[in-house]
């Protein structure tokens, strides 16, 4: 196994990245959530979206990322909650895995 990320993984993080600064992360589960004031205030919060998006993320043998836009989407569920008090209708709550801190 490689010591480096492939260039898959590499590339859903710089997407992912890219999405969460220009506003259109979880498009279109955000859209009318300018999330932007909330996360500037508490860059702790900055730290746990994209520990979500790595937590979540699936690779298959060759470290290929094989599920990024769910990856992306429990993410941006995790952002809806944060700045309205609640999940988006119809997402399952996240777990433990999912947003712990390593």
């Amino acid at each position: 196994m490689s010591t480096k990320l492939s260039h898959g993984t590499s590339g859903a993080l710089r997407r992912f990245a890219g999405w969460v600064a220009r506003g259109s992360v979880g498009h279109p589960l955000l859209d009318g959530i300018d999330y932007w004031d909330d996360l500037r205030d508490s860059p702790s919060q900055m730290e746990t979206l994209f520990a979500i998006f790595a937590n979540v993320l699936e690779l298959d043998d060759e470290g290929e990322p094989v599920n990024e836009k769910h990856a992306e989407r429990r993410a941006a569920a995790w952002l809806y909650q944060y700045c309205t008090g609640s999940l988006p209708p119809g997402e399952p709550e996240l777990e433990g895995w999912e947003v712990a801190l390593y």
